[in-house]
């Protein structure tokens, strides 16, 4: 497994008044199964004027999944969706041909005093057969959301299928996405339990993994589910990504996903020419920003 291994740093992203730590892409690896990208938002303070305000945006070809361990987003799109996404729901948006959407502390937590703010913002590449999908939300709150304890361990699956069970989002391709925590210093089983590539990433605590100590801030990818016994330190929390790869690998610009580079200068091209969908009574708008030619 050793030589199958990668280790990734969070590397800091300024989005305003809100800091998050990059995951994916990187440069070695751009994908995990079909997970492309994924964002570690907090944990911050937020109040006293300082709140998450991220202005209307575009998205094609993928599909954008929030997950909270505290605080509040309400997420308004073109489809006219207004939902608050709350700690342990998912908010699960697929953009196909086309949407644009705002994230937002809720109107009711702006004068609440302090509070926190801490999850995560992943984003899904679709198959290359549906990419052109008409575009819709899904919203999975956590009490609908399988969980169960094994050993000592907590466990909550998220996305997809993973130890024999299946969770109410089944995504476009196969996949998984696992929240797991454990109190205890334990050592955890995965052979059998997932299927492709593996990433591990570390929301608090360390984990051991053959000679590897993997800590908070870090992920560690697997090519292949082989042999997959981590040990958890006391008081850890991990959440798993993974799954089977695409029959491609898509291309990426800014917010857009495709298996064609021409779809993503045509996506670019109509957001600067402000010919997106756009969100009811939202006039916010996030300039395409300078990057190298794809």
């Amino acid at each position: 497994m050793a030589n199958n291994q990668l280790i990734i740093d969070e590397r800091q992203t300024d989005l305003g008044n809100f800091m998050v730590g990059r995951l994916l892409p990187f440069r070695k690896k751009r994908q995990v199964g079909p997970f492309t990208f994924i964002d570690h938002m907090g944990p911050a303070t937020f109040g006293n004027g300082a709140y998450l305000d991220v202005n209307q945006h575009p998205h094609i070809g993928l599909s954008t999944l929030t997950y909270l361990y505290e605080g509040e987003v309400e997420h308004r799109d073109s489809m006219g969706t207004v939902q608050t996404v709350k700690p342990g729901d998912i908010g699960f948006m697929t953009a196909g041909k086309g949407v644009t959407h705002t994230e937002r502390t809720p109107k009711e937590r702006r004068n609440s005093g302090l509070f926190s703010m801490h999850g995560y913002q992943v984003w899904v590449a679709l198959p290359r057969e549906i990419e052109d999908m008409d575009p819709r939300f899904d919203y999975f709150p956590s009490e609908d959301i399988p969980a169960w304890n094994s050993d000592d361990v907590s466990i909550k699956l998220l996305a997809g299928e993973a130890f024999g069970r299946s969770a109410p989002l089944k995504g476009y391709s196969p996949l998984f996405m696992v929240d797991i925590l454990s109190d205890k210093r334990t050592t955890l089983d995965l052979r059998g339990q997932l299927i492709g590539e593996v990433a591990f990433v570390i929301v608090k605590g360390a984990i051991l993994a053959k000679d590897q100590h993997v800590q908070s801030g870090q992920m560690l990818i697997s090519k292949t589910d082989e042999q997959c016994e981590i040990c958890l330190e006391e008081n850890t929390q991990i959440l798993l990504f993974g799954g089977e790869p695409l029959s491609h690998e898509p291309f990426m610009m800014w917010n857009f996903v495709s298996s064609d580079k021409e779809k993503l200068k045509q996506a670019k091209l109509d957001w600067e020419n402000r010919n997106f969908p756009k969100v009811p009574g939202d006039n916010t708008y996030i300039p395409f920003p300078a990057m190298k030619k794809l």
